[in-house]
C-alpha cells in the first residue's frame, strides 16, 4: 500500500490543491533530465525539472495484468530538452521514467505514482509521444527454448562460452567515409576476411554517436577499405574520423559455430535433427545405413 507524506497528505484533506505531474527519465547512458507541466521549473529530491519542455501526460487506467499499458507522455523538442536527433539514435530507448505528483507551492511535497520503462517513440511534427510501459511487462514474455536446427544463445553470453572481448574477434576501426545513411567505410579491419564481421555489432567510441550502437548486416572489402552495411540508418551526425570497436557476428549455424570460433561443443542448436521432410521420406536399398549424421 502507497504511503503518502503527511504533508501532502493534510494538503490534499484541505480541499483546494496545487497539484502538477513531474516526470524524471534515465537514460540507459546514465544521462537523468526532470521535467514538469507546470508553467515554471521545480526542484525537489535534488533534481531540476524544467518547465519548456511541453511535456505532457496522458491518462493512465491500472489494470490487473502483466500488460505492457501504461499510458504515455509528450512534449516538444528543444536544445535544453529532449533532442530529436537524440530520440532517433536511439538514446531514449528502454529508458526509466519515474512519474511523481508535486505541490508547486511547495515542492517538498511530492509522491512517486509509478516507474515505467520507456517504449515506442513516435513523432508527430515538432512534437514526439512516447509510450510507457510497465515494469511486469518484461514478465509477459514468451519463456523457454525450440529444437531447432541452429544456436539459439547469444554470442559471447555465459550460454555460448565464446570471449568475444579477444582480438580474435574484436577491433578498433575509424570510420573513412560516410556513402549514405545505411554504409560507411571503414579502416582498421584489413586483418579479417571478408564477412567476418556480418551479424556483428558496432559501438562508436567518439564523435556525434559516441556510445550508440548499430547491428551489423553485413562487411564486405572494396578499395582497401571495408564496407559495413547496418539493419538501420547509423545515428546522425557520423563523420570521417569517428573511431568505433566492431565485434564479429554469429549466424547461429553450426558450421559457423565449430570453424570460425572453435566452440562447436557449446552448440546450443540441434544441427543433426531431420528437418520436417524427414517425415515423408521412406526406406530403400541404396541408402548407406553407417552411423553417419543424416544432416550436417
Amino acid at each position: 500500500m502507497r504511503t503518502i507524506p503527511a504533508g501532502l497528505q493534510a494538503h490534499l484533506d484541505g480541499g483546494v490543491t496545487t497539484l502538477c505531474h513531474a516526470w524524471k527519465v534515465t537514460r540507459r547512458d546514465g544521462a537523468v533530465m526532470g521535467f514538469t507541466d507546470h508553467d515554471r521549473n521545480l526542484s525537489f529530491g535534488g533534481m531540476d525539472y524544467l518547465a519548456a519542455s511541453g511535456f505532457e501526460g496522458s491518462e493512465v487506467e491500472d489494470k490487473g495484468g502483466l500488460s505492457a499499458e501504461g499510458g504515455d507522455v509528450s512534449g516538444g523538442f528543444s536544445a535544453e530538452a529532449i533532442r530529436m536527433e537524440d530520440l532517433s539514435a536511439g538514446r531514449y530507448d528502454g529508458a526509466k521514467v519515474e512519474a511523481y505528483t508535486v505541490n508547486w507551492q511547495d515542492p517538498s511535497q511530492w509522491l512517486l505514482l509509478r516507474t515505467a520503462e520507456l517504449g515506442e517513440v513516435r513523432r508527430e511534427g515538432g512534437l514526439f509521444r512516447a509510450e510507457l510501459r510497465r515494469l511486469t511487462h518484461a514478465l509477459d514474455q514468451v519463456r523457454g527454448r525450440i529444437y531447432g536446427h541452429r544456436c539459439d544463445a547469444v554470442l559471447g553470453d555465459s550460454r555460448c562460452g565464446v570471449n568475444i572481448a579477444s582480438p580474435d574477434f574484436r577491433a578498433t576501426a575509424m570510420v573513412s567515409a560516410v556513402l549514405d545513411d545505411m554504409h560507411i567505410r571503414v579502416s582498421g579491419l584489413s586483418a579479417f576476411a571478408e564477412r567476418f564481421f556480418r551479424y556483428g555489432v558496432l559501438l562508436f567510441m567518439s564523435g556525434a554517436a559516441n556510445g550508440l550502437t548499430v547491428d551489423i548486416e553485413d562487411q564486405r572489402k572494396a578499395g582497401g577499405a571495408d564496407e559495413l552495411t547496418f539493419w538501420l540508418p547509423v545515428p546522425a551526425g557520423v563523420a570521417v574520423g569517428d573511431t568505433m570497436l566492431v565485434t564479429a557476428g554469429c549466424d547461429k549455424r553450426f558450421s559457423t559455430c565449430r570453424t570460425k570460433f572453435a566452440n562447436g561443443l557449446s552448440f546450443k542448436g540441434f544441427p543433426h535433427m531431420p528437418g520436417s521432410d524427414f517425415t515423408y521420406g521412406y526406406a530403400d536399398g541404396e541408402t548407406a545405413h553407417d552411423g553417419r549424421p543424416l544432416y550436417e
